[in-house]
């Protein structure tokens, strides 16, 4: 098969709500129709033996939540899917926010009961601010909740999308009867455990006579009200589209999964710091949006996860570390099935690889076939939470200490040691990683630690002008004990209050205070 013909079969895509709205029981049931896994896994609860597929961390079985974004290919009528399913509490929003800048477009799933929450909120801010695509899949309508047209109103009001449904629902909760798939304008009717596809003509016969009157009616006001769908407005980011169902009954997920793969968008060209680079060039390049260490916790194995953007990566070829300067070839490059993972000889453009990391990349690493080009826009967030970090077991300092610097450099939280006096501090942006962080340290690294509260309003990076050696060297005296370095051994300024900070800006104005790292 030739290059552009790979790239033409391919969508990336990540799917994002709030907590709770069935995103992972949603990706669950697409790997069911792609025929890659026979039984799909349930989230709720960890009395269920059967896990999700997506959730292969163990503390993501036993909380029923996704604390870290995984990545899933799987093959549907001869196209190739790459899903990256993302974490919905907000307190891991940073892993999310990084996922973004790797898809092609998204699915934004929202609970029927509860309509658009705060964090779909944010998250859908982030796609329009970077016109991705957005496909929105309504979920749980077997369960009683707002009424349809109710729904696309808050999405339209909450969200400001113009939306475009390509299904309805046939009744709602305990009258839940059916979809209509508008795109291929088939009925998707309920009879007992099964599924039953019929012509729209043939409703008024196997429905009551009041849920058709409804129909016929809904049916007129989608005409009059909606705008038809046009798959351009829809790459654009100017329309979205909407589909109704519900991913733990397996209804309305084929509707979608259809759908989506004559319509989303192929592999994009990106911006990076030279120029827009197109993914049919000759030339490889790719970049780092997440490391995740013990993938598998036997083989202490750490990944760093690319998208490639441009090009073929072929395995045992010398490829440019930009930020490093230097050339590296990786013999066992991986494609991914959540926590399986398989070597590939040669991925293109809108794959995800893994490659096997010993301490070389950082979140927002380059890759690139020789050209000096960077991809930029990662987002890194400044720290929100601060606290001390001890080492609960004196006999595992070496594996704490390991375990911590491993950690960090997944870009799940921060690490700074006190000027003053050597001390760790560990920065995140919500208070559960804390909880994340010391049970992964046991779990994977059998180093234990307890955390002590310590009063930061923000970490502040330092930028000075050494010309006005003076004002620094007179800041760093009256400062020391609210200075810190961080991994890389820059210099930080942990305030403890609003005023401070105002009044340390005030008072030295030669020196810049930074929110992140990367200025």
């Amino acid at each position: 098969m030739n290059f552009n013909k790979e790239i033409n079969r391919r969508r990336t895509f990540g799917i994002i709500s709030h907590p709770d709205a069935g995103k992972t029981t949603l990706t669950e049931k697409l790997l069911l129709y792609g025929g890659a896994i026979q039984e799909a896994g349930a989230v709720k609860s960890n009395k269920i033996k059967k896990g999700a597929t997506s959730d292969f961390m163990e503390i993501e079985r036993q909380r029923g939540i996704s604390v870290a974004t995984s990545v899933l290919a799987f093959e549907y009528e001869g196209i190739k899917i790459n899903i990256l399913d993302t974490p919905g509490h907000k307190d891991f929003a940073e892993d999310t926010y990084r996922t973004l800048t790797a898809v092609d477009s998204v699915i934004v799933v929202i609970d029927v009961a509860k309509g658009v929450e705060e964090q779909t909120e944010k998250l859908v801010e982030v796609c329009k601010m970077r016109r991705i695509p957005i496909i929105v899949f309504i979920n749980k309508l077997d369960r009683e909740g707002k009424d349809a047209f109710d729904l696309l109103d808050e999405i339209e009001l909450k969200l400001k999308l113009k939306v475009c449904p390509l299904s309805f629902p046939i009744g709602m909760g305990y009258d839940f009867s059916g979809i209509y798939n508008i795109f291929d304008d088939k009925v998707s009717l309920l009879k007992g455990n099964e599924i039953k596809v019929i012509d729209k003509n043939e409703v008024k016969n196997n429905i009551s006579e009041d849920l058709n009157n409804q129909f016929i009616d809904n049916l007129e006001l989608l005409e009059m009200v909606y705008p038809k769908f046009d798959k351009n407005e829809y790459l654009e980011s100017n329309i979205q589209p909407v589909f109704f169902g519900s991913a733990l009954n397996n209804f309305g997920v084929e509707d979608l999964l259809r759908c989506f793969i004559n319509i989303a968008p192929t592999p994009q060209p990106k911006e990076s710091s030279i120029r827009i680079v197109k993914p049919d060039e000759d030339k490889f390049t790719g970049f780092v949006f997440k490391i995740h260490a013990n993938m598998d916790p036997k083989h202490r194995d750490r990944l760093a996860f690319i998208k490639v953007v441009s090009g073929e990566f072929k395995r045992n070829t010398p490829y440019l570390h930009v930020r490093l300067s230097k050339k590296l070839k990786f013999s066992s490059p991986n494609a991914f099935f959540a926590d399986k993972k398989e070597i590939v000889d040669i991925s293109y453009p809108g794959d995800i690889v893994g490659l096997h990391d010993t301490g070389n990349f950082k979140i927002g690493d380059t890759l690139t076939s020789g050209e000096n080009l960077i991809y930029e826009g990662i987002p890194s967030f400044s720290p929100e939470h601060f606290r001390y970090i001890n080492n609960a077991d004196p006999m595992k300092s070496k594996q704490l200490s390991k375990g911590i610097n491993q950690l960090m450099d997944e870009g799940v939280a921060q690490l700074f040691t006190l000027d003053l006096n050597g001390r760790k501090v560990i920065g995140t942006v919500g208070a559960l990683q804390y909880e994340v962080i010391q049970y992964r340290l046991e779990h994977e690294y059998g180093a234990k630690c307890s955390y002590e509260n310590l009063n930061v309003f923000k970490a502040c990076w330092v930028e000075c002008d050494y010309k006005k050696g003076d004002e620094f060297v007179e800041f760093k005296r009256i400062k020391q004990r609210y200075l810190a370095k961080d991994k890389n051994d820059n210099l930080v300024f942990l305030a403890d209050s609003v005023f401070s900070l105002n009044m340390t800006i005030e008072k030295y104005p030669s020196i810049k205070f930074h929110n992140t790292s990367e200025f």
